[in-house]
């Protein structure tokens, strides 16, 4: 029976619930024996109690220690690779933080990676998008050797949640971590509105709307309904959305069960942020824009008449 250790995405402590239990789910479909997650942070208490109810997870592992307060992979990554003794699996989120920390797992265990993991064939088959989704590859890992892999979060639904804690155990990693690498800042935007990669809504705009002050009309429209706001490339390019709203391949690939795209002509990079959302709406003036080709709903007509009337509608 084969053993899975899921590294656990935090930032300012608090678990990122969303890519953590999305890689749980990608590890269940294993049918492993166990599913443990690992905590790595300075205070990992309050962290591991929410990664210990996530339904699926058979026990948390902390490790404290100071170096831990900021997550660097070049720190992290050989501490992983010392709680990862014994298991069969190494998973991380296809996030930022998995992107930067696990290609330094695979390094230091001297394994390939699997990257994207989007749908598991068999113990050491997996498919993975290639070339901004327009092809699936089939992976074989070669036995004898751990699989690490970061997990496409939009491919995969979030484990639930429970009542009853799973346990959680304090490791002592005694490596020595690199002093080459240290945290300097943190910058990020700050919202009260949804996060982008987690909402189950999102309303996007594109290089249609002129402006940034035109594009204030998507914020509008987002907040009537709850949702969080996007923007293509060529809106973020043009400065008319700050680039950490960007979609797509570049930008942030995301899975909401509505998504509303106003005024982007669907580049085949977007659709690569946006193809596994449930249900998609087109708002374009263009009746040959390639987003009607995989939009659910399609409405042609000039963005600034219709956005108004369904703002109006919405009340």
């Amino acid at each position: 029976m084969s053993r899975v250790l899921i590294v656990a995405e935090h930032l300012s402590g608090r678990l990122n619930r969303n890519a953590t239990a999305k890689c749980v789910s990608a590890a269940r479909a294993l049918s492993p024996e166990e599913v443990a997650v690992a905590v790595l942070a300075a205070e990992p208490g309050p962290i591991a109690e929410e990664a210990a109810r996530i339904e699926g997870v058979d026990r948390v592992l902390t490790v404290s220690r100071p170096e831990n307060a900021h997550p660097l992979g070049q720190v992290l990554a050989p501490q992983i690779v010392e709680l990862a003794a014994g298991y069969h699996y190494v998973f991380g989120p296809a996030t930022t933080f998995g992107k930067d920390l696990m290609p330094c797992v695979a390094a230091l265990l001297g394994v390939p990676q699997v990257s994207d993991l989007m749908a598991v064939l068999g113990p050491r088959r997996f498919k993975r998008p290639i070339y901004a989704g327009n092809a699936i590859l089939t992976v074989e890992v070669p036995e004898g050797i751990p699989v690490v892999a970061t997990v496409r979060i939009a491919s995969w639904p979030a484990a639930g949640t429970r009542v009853e804690s799973a346990p959680i155990e304090a490791r002592e990693v005694a490596v020595e971590l690199p002093a080459h690498t240290r945290f300097v800042e943190l910058r990020q935007g700050k919202s009260d509105r949804p996060d982008l990669q987690s909402a189950t809504r999102v309303v996007s705009g594109g290089r249609a709307l002129g402006s940034a002050e035109n594009f204030q009309i998507i914020y509008r429209l987002a907040d009537k309904l709850g949702a969080a706001v996007g923007a293509s490339r060529a809106a973020v390019d043009a400065g008319y959305a700050p680039n950490d709203l960007q979609v797509g391949q570049t930008g942030k690939i995301i899975a909401p069960e509505l998504y509303i795209a106003v005024g982007i002509s669907g580049a085949i990079q977007h659709l690569t942020g946006i193809k596994d959302a449930g249900t998609i709406v087109a708002i374009n003036k263009d009746p040959e824009a390639p987003i009607f080709e995989i939009a659910d709903i399609g409405l042609v007509g000039d963005l600034f008449k219709v956005l108004p009337e369904l703002e109006a509608a919405l009340g």
